[in-house]
């Protein structure tokens, strides 16, 4: 059987929301120091004040870096596994057999509760990564309930079962 995509979806830019603001905060900081230094200064000071819009680029890069980061950590949940793909410049990709996830945990602290998101963590078997943490996907798509589905699918086509050795 081909494997095919089930879900495809990338972390949810609402996770950065506080990065987002506060650098916002920074950037009017920035400029509110620019006009005062503007207005009530004198002529040598004033030489200084177009030097401060160069800092402007600090918090802009900080939040167009984290932007870039979060668009381009791609999940894809096919019919045998996980793929997990990051990298802005350099792509890195992990992938997760469904065989070897052991418990399914979602998590939603309260504000990602608010903005309609979650994290999920898989427990695993998987020796390289025992925990893989999808962060921030919608919670409306019932992705955890998608990949359990694909988790018992798979270990019955492969005749898999899970024993705990204590």
């Amino acid at each position: 059987m081909a494997e095919e995509t089930v879900w495809r979806g990338s972390v949810s830019q609402r996770r950065n929301f506080g990065l987002f603001l506060f650098q916002g905060l920074v950037a009017a900081a920035i400029l509110v120091a620019f006009v005062l230094l503007e207005r009530g200064a004198s002529p040598e000071v004033r030489k200084v004040g177009p030097y401060i819009l160069i800092l402007l680029a600090v918090p802009i890069f900080i939040a167009a870096a984290r932007y870039l980061q979060t668009k381009c950590k791609i999940y894809e949940l096919t019919t045998e596994r996980l793929k997990t793909t990051e990298g802005v410049f350099s792509k890195v990709t992990d992938t997760l057999e469904f065989y070897r996830v052991k418990d399914i945990e979602t998590h939603q602290p309260f504000l990602y509760r608010l903005c309609g998101i979650e994290n999920i963590q898989l427990n695993t078997s998987d020796t390289t990564s025992p925990f893989v943490l999808i962060e921030a996907v919608p919670h409306e798509t019932g992705l955890a309930d998608k990949i359990r589905n694909q988790v018992e699918t798979i270990r019955q086509q492969k005749g898999v079962r899970e024993i705990d050795v204590e």
